[in-house]
């Protein structure tokens, strides 16, 4: 049977902010910060303010979403008694320590994908969180969406059959300017924190964790990574595939293959998008198409925001534990490739 929409019960079209969301802080009012906030919106969440090392840029943000609040430093934004959680989304060696500075002010955090620069720093929010008894969540927006949420689905309900690979890549051309951010080593700077996170977080979705990694890459000038591939071999059996690169674009699609059937996930696969479940004889048996309003990164919001109002601190999505096993991921990863970041031991 062919399905062209969300199956029954998924709030894809038009989710519901509840009766009770919290009111959110904007912590680093970039360019992620500026689509996040017009989800937030799109949603009819509240968005009580916004933070920036400049108070003009604070200003200016703030003007353009109507945000009542603006702070010219992070120190006040997490200050503000209208804040009830935290979007943290600097660049990637901050998120720690921003993350850190608002879990004690009491606030809860979302903080942006890469969660941390490394497991070590992971691990210490996550632990700071559990401390104050505070929501920390890595913003992996992906798994959240509609489409994702069905994939799960059929994934669980046996239907693929038994899973024998899964494979994702995320490519795109960007820059090879040597200053900007992605070929920084002092900012974190290589394809696999920016990209091959969604790929790498897709098969342990999957899968779950692998239990052994071949990795290869090819360094830039800055010796930040701007092609990287893995193999993964998972504890069931299954290998997973991944392709990251910040200098030429690819098809961004993925696929789940079992026995009984495959999982095809049309490009762009870590948006809101379309898939296809097709029997090994060519039939399709399920044909999805998303249908939600703005880019798709209000439903992680829209699921912390649940989360809060049941008194729970983490998510079943993605378990803080998961995220730091994912970031052990990716340091095993770097070690294989050799990419070190500035400061780590």
């Amino acid at each position: 049977m062919t399905s062209t929409s969300p199956s029954p019960g998924l709030s894809s079209d038009r989710p519901s902010a509840g009766p009770s969301s919290p009111r959110w802080g904007i912590l680093g009012p970039g360019g992620i910060a500026r689509a996040f906030t017009s989800d937030l919106r799109t949603a009819g969440l509240d968005v009580a303010a916004v933070g920036s090392r400049r108070r003009e840029t604070a200003d200016a943000f703030a003007a353009d979403f109507a945000i009542p609040h603006a702070h010219g430093s992070y120190e006040d934004l997490v200050a503000d008694p209208d804040v009830d959680i935290v979007y943290i989304a600097t660049p990637h060696p901050m998120h720690a320590a921003n993350a850190l500075m608002a879990l004690e002010a009491g606030k809860h955090v979302l903080v942006e994908k890469p969660f941390t620069l490394n497991a070590a720093e992971a691990a210490a929010v996550r632990d700071a969180a559990a401390d104050r008894g505070l929501l920390a969540m890595e913003a992996m927006w992906t798994r959240y969406l509609p489409h994702m949420v069905r994939i799960r689905e059929i994934v669980a309900s046996g239907a693929l059959g038994e899973i024998r690979a899964v494979t994702a890549d995320h490519t795109q051309r960007i820059t090879s300017d040597p200053t900007h951010r992605l070929n920084d080593l002092a900012l974190g700077g290589g394809a696999l924190l920016d990209l091959g996170i969604y790929p790498v977080s897709f098969a342990w979705d999957i899968l779950g964790e692998p239990l052994s990694i071949v990795a290869s890459a090819r360094l830039g000038d800055t010796g930040a990574d701007t092609e990287i591939a893995t193999i993964m071999a998972h504890e069931s059996g299954a290998l997973s595939t991944t392709l990251s690169a910040s200098r030429a674009a690819g098809p961004n699609t993925a696929a789940i293959i079992g026995t009984e059937a495959r999982l095809e996930i049309a490009r762009v696969w870590y948006t809101p998008t379309s898939f296809r479940v097709v029997s090994p004889d060519g039939t399709v048996l399920e044909d999805y198409v998303s249908k939600i309003e703005g880019r798709g990164m209000q439903y992680q919001a829209l699921a912390a925001g649940r989360y809060l109002a049941e008194g729970r601190t983490d998510s079943d999505v993605l378990p803080i534990d998961e995220t730091v096993a994912i970031m052990e991921t990716l340091d095993e990863i770097r070690t294989l490739v050799g990419v070190h970041y500035p400061g780590e031991d």
